[in-house]
């Protein structure tokens, strides 16, 4: 998941151009293929050993349209470009004459990040529907349709929130929580890695390419949202039989806003409980469990969850 381009005010949500070049390069030597966003269905349930990437871009900032688009066109790289319709037209931000433009190549999917951008998880389930309405109503009015594609703003969802995004017609709905999306991952649910100055260094790129996913049947809470009342969490994962070396696992947390490895215990084979010991502090709570794989390959479970100051 990207934001901008060469815009180094940003760092928390820039990519450096150049490196964003090698990045690609990254991709193409070691063999993994590009997913197009109209194959993603199909390359979700098939060729399931094959290593592919499929590339996002949220919020349809101007910098993506004038420094990275132009590099994606030419090597004909396929993605999903996010875009959030109050900002459109804005300052900083792609027109929709330039939206229509990426859209008639067939080479990319403009994917529905919500009309406002805002907090919306912290909102009431009214205000949440009218604002996704009113976004698919411009997506059909410009677009001439709405996507089967959503991303949460910020990442953050609900139960309830999850519900709406579901029961509006969307097949697919992206957060901002690290991962390998496979077939056992929830489709309104999906992991992304998250790429920036920081997050999107070569060496640690690398590392992202030789990830796994780590499969799973349910994690305790299912919803992401966490009051107070409940922070910090019991966390449960029940993960698919037959993971190799399961025991061996180890899990992070950023739980009293200090990243620290979490303690853990299994309550039954393939079931694993974490024990967050302080409260999450701020706005997300993060846990990242990995499991060495051979061949320098990782497998990777990241979860989030929003903290509400309720």
């Amino acid at each position: 998941m990207y934001h901008r381009f060469d815009e180094k005010k940003y760092p928390s949500t820039n990519i450096q151009l150049d490196v964003f070049k090698e990045q690609l390069k990254i991709i193409e030597n070691q063999g993994i293929r590009f997913v197009h966003p109209k194959n993603f269905k199909e390359d979700l349930s098939k060729n399931k050993k094959e290593r592919k990437v499929l590339l996002t871009i949220d919020d349809g900032l101007l910098s993506f349209y004038e420094n990275a688009w132009p590099i994606l066109r030419e090597k004909k790289i396929p993605f999903i470009l996010f875009v959030n319709t109050r900002e459109v037209g804005s300052f900083n931000y792609m027109n929709w004459d330039q939206i229509l433009e990426i859209q008639k190549t067939d080479q990319a999917e403009i994917g529905n990040h919500s009309h406002s951008h805002e907090y919306l998880v912290d909102e009431s389930a009214e205000i949440i529907k009218d604002d996704i309405l009113k976004s698919i109503e411009i997506f059909k009015k410009k677009l001439g349709k709405n996507s089967d594609f959503f991303s949460y703003p910020f990442g953050e969802y609900s139960e309830e929130f999850k519900k709406i995004i579901k029961d509006l017609g969307f097949n697919y709905a992206f957060g901002q929580h690290s991962g390998v999306i496979d077939e056992t991952k929830d489709l309104w649910e999906l992991p992304r890695f998250p790429i920036n100055e920081k997050y999107g260094e070569l060496n640690r790129f690398k590392t992202l390419m030789k990830t796994l996913p780590l499969k799973y049947k349910i994690i305790l809470p299912e919803d992401k949202y966490l009051l107070q009342s409940k922070n910090p969490p019991s966390i449960k994962i029940f993960f698919e039989e037959n993971i190799n070396n399961l025991e061996q696992i180890n899990c992070f947390s950023n739980e009293g806003n200090k990243w620290r490895n979490s303690k853990i215990s299994f309550i039954e084979k393939n079931a694993l409980k974490i024990d967050i010991m302080e409260k999450f502090v701020g706005e997300r709570g993060r846990i990242n469990c990995s499991l060495k794989e051979i061949d320098g390959f990782w497998r990777w479970l990241g979860i989030q969850f929003v903290v509400s100051d309720k």
